[in-house]
């Protein structure tokens, strides 16, 4: 049982320190927002709220997709790509809907 319990608490810390990089696409408009985070629920809600300037004018948003990493570093190499003209395509060619 203190095996049971030792594993849940690893797994629970390992998931509390883990980072996404997500895709969010505005119900409103053609308009997709790529960001990074340790709680994406809590980032979508700010979203929605009007939190992010950048968002703001094109509310509500969903998620679309969401990637898991170990690091902050892999999650943002990995932003930054969706980011990038290749990382479009990616897009495009992956989550079509």
């Amino acid at each position: 049982m203190e095996s049971l319990k030792h594993s849940i608490c690893c797994a629970f810390y390992l998931y509390c320190n883990m980072y996404f990089t997500y895709i969010l696409k505005s119900l409103n408009s053609d308009r997709f927002y790529v960001g990074m985070s340790q709680d994406t629920v809590k980032r979508l809600q700010e979203h929605n709220e009007g939190k992010t300037t950048s968002t703001k004018a094109y509310m509500p948003w969903i998620i679309i997709h969401q990637e898991e990493f170990a690091t902050l570093d892999a999650a943002r190499a990995r932003e930054k790509y969706l980011k990038s003209a290749a990382g479009r395509r990616w897009r495009k060619q992956n989550l079509s809907s």
